[in-house]
């Protein structure tokens, strides 16, 4: 038997039937203040989104604090982490969160040993 997609115990297909304000009271409470502003960059945003003809080639974008919504759900997105964009598809699991949270804008440094003329400490090490 297949696993059943939930978000908060709703099916996928009745979420995108959901309603906005619904949807509103489902998600943590940042994420609806910044929706029932509905500033004019989410505006900009969500008109850009149903324009897009995501069968050919995902939606780019910079605008990372855009909350996820239900008609995202299977669309790919290319979002901007400051030096390139990273792939993003939208499951139901993502709903309510911001696009930024899936590009990480950070890289982990992995240092190596000493090298030579490090530091005074390093000069006690051997290089053999």
């Amino acid at each position: 038997m297949a696993r059943q997609l939930l978000y908060k115990g709703i099916e996928i297909e009745k979420i995108s039937q959901i309603t906005f304000d619904d949807f509103l009271k489902m998600i943590p409470s940042n994420s609806r203040r910044t929706l029932k502003r509905m500033g004019t960059q989410i505006k900009k945003f969500i008109e850009k989104l149903r324009k897009h003809d995501f069968s050919k080639k995902p939606m780019k974008t910079h605008f990372r604090q855009m909350v996820i919504l239900p008609e995202m759900i299977g669309k790919r997105f290319l979002v901007y982490n400051g030096k390139e964009y990273v792939e993003l598809l939208v499951t139901p699991e993502k709903l309510g969160r911001r696009l930024g949270e899936y590009s990480i804008t950070i890289k982990l440094v992995r240092h190596s040993g000493p090298g030579i003329g490090a530091t005074r400490g390093s000069k006690s090490v051997e290089l053999k």
